[in-house]
């Protein structure tokens, strides 16, 4: 229990540091989005080529990537169906509803949290493939055809094809084909890599806490308060339950790789839905409102469930 407190204490020491350094305009205007390239484009990349390198392939295509999947596609069509039939909400609505409900921030807090609480990298790494190879071209395909006019619309093929020019895609199937090929590279190559990607973790952290300045929730008159509060709902209370059904009763985990399964269900709402949502000008203020929401939740809710599971 004393290694879980002091991973997120340090969680939670770089996140304020970050913003403190929002909240004083220290790293100037343009900080959050430099900051954030680093980590999408260089940092993080490094790091999967680098985890998925140096592990064996197990941890990846493991029932570990069958609970984490299963879970977000049940918590998603769970919030689709309930905006359906109560709220009325057209398709884009519910798509952005849907992956607000359901799409975990895996990069910001994801990866920390992996590494100081769960003392493994390799446990978040099924899950952002899958949420990006699988889970974000679906949404993206409906979104594209349900939220643009036929002039706007990529195509269904512009839209697949479009997570492989993701940076993070992209070094996840090199440290794949690395694996599978059974090369092991040179220590020349792997500790730049290394270094680069152990910079990933307090960059997305310092990042994070600066994008948590100047944000107002639930702002009457403008904010869909019934659609935040169930996305916030399935994800905080829901997301976390499944998962430990699943990952207990239906694929026997126990101990570690049990607590870790509810850990990441729990994690909050990744702003990659805000990107969707701006995209396409539909649900900004769903996706915005339940990133923070869930975030704040979050906190209290992995403290109960490392005080039941650790």
């Amino acid at each position: 229990m004393s290694g879980v407190i002091s991973g997120f204490t340090v969680i939670f020491i770089v996140v304020a540091i970050g913003y403190v350094l929002g909240r004083t305009g220290t790293l100037g205007e343009h900080s959050v989005p430099v900051l954030s390239r680093v980590v999408f484009f260089v940092c993080t990349p490094a790091l999967m080529i680098h985890s998925l390198a140096t592990n064996d392939l197990s941890v990846v295509f493991s029932s570990t990537l069958a609970v984490a999947a299963s879970t977000a596609v049940i918590v998603g069509a769970l919030y689709v169906a309930i905006a359906w039939f109560w709220l009325r909400r057209p398709i884009p609505e519910l798509v952005i509803g849907g992956l607000s409900s359901s799409y975990v921030n895996s990069v910001n807090l994801g990866l920390p949290i992996a590494i100081f609480v769960l003392d493994d990298a390799s446990f978040i790494a099924p899950l952002l493939l899958f949420q990006i190879m699988l889970y974000s071209p679906l949404a993206l395909v409906t979104l594209d055809f349900t939220a643009l006019p036929g002039t706007e619309r990529s195509g269904v093929w512009n839209t697949i094809k479009t997570p492989l020019a993701n940076p993070i895609v992209v070094g996840g199937l090199i440290g794949l084909a690395i694996s599978l090929a059974g090369w092991h590279p040179p220590q020349a190559l792997l500790s730049p890599l290394d270094m680069l990607g152990q910079a990933s973790v307090p960059l997305a952290l310092l990042t994070f806490g600066l994008t948590l300045t100047g944000v107002k929730v639930f702002a009457k008159g403008t904010s869909p308060r019934r659609d935040i509060a169930l996305a916030a709902v399935l994800k905080t209370a829901l997301m976390p339950a499944i998962a430990y059904v699943l990952a207990r009763w239906g694929f026997g985990m126990t101990g570690d790789h049990l607590y870790a399964q509810v850990v990441i269900a729990a994690l909050p709402t990744a702003q990659n839905v805000l990107v969707y949502a701006t995209r396409y000008r539909r649900g900004e203020i769903i996706a915005r409102d339940s990133a923070l929401i869930t975030t704040i939740a979050a906190i209290p809710v992995i403290a109960i469930i490392t005080a039941a599971l650790a």
